[in-house]
């Protein structure tokens, strides 16, 4: 190892506590490295915003918007799928990658939104199984 990469790794020792088995587990499913520095916040809340945003947009679509508001303006009823489908698949990618960022970060609150993204990945997936079972 050169003198980089060992200042590097010392200074990520500094910062971070040695990871609980749960935290490896956790890091290890997301792909995120153990060996280096957080990566900046900035980003981590944006991501977790706009995540949210596509989950929320789902929800709304499945609940009131496909079946209330369309067949009320005569339009067709069973498009629900079509839309749902890709929109649900769009914000599960975005859980994910949010909920990896935060790990990324080192958050403080890590624990707390990877629970909130488990809640609601696995809402948008409950959608996404009955949108699929509605095509088939």
């Amino acid at each position: 190892m050169d003198d980089a990469a060992a200042v590097t790794k010392e200074r990520r020792r500094a910062t971070v506590p040695d990871p609980t088995p749960a935290e490896r587990l956790i890091c290890k499913v997301l792909c995120v490295p153990q060996d280096r520095a957080p990566v900046d916040e900035s980003e981590t809340h944006r991501i977790f915003g706009a995540s949210i945003f596509l989950s929320a947009l789902r929800c709304l679509l499945s609940y009131i918007v496909l079946p209330i508001v369309l067949p009320a303006v005569g339009a067709a009823s069973n498009i629900g799928p079509v839309v749902g489908i890709p929109v649900a698949a769009l914000a599960l990618v975005f859980d994910v990658k949010g909920v990896r960022r935060f790990w990324l970060a080192h958050h403080r609150q890590r624990w707390a939104f990877t629970l909130l993204y488990a809640a609601v990945g696995s809402m948008v997936t409950a959608l996404l199984v009955v949108d699929i079972v509605h095509l088939v």
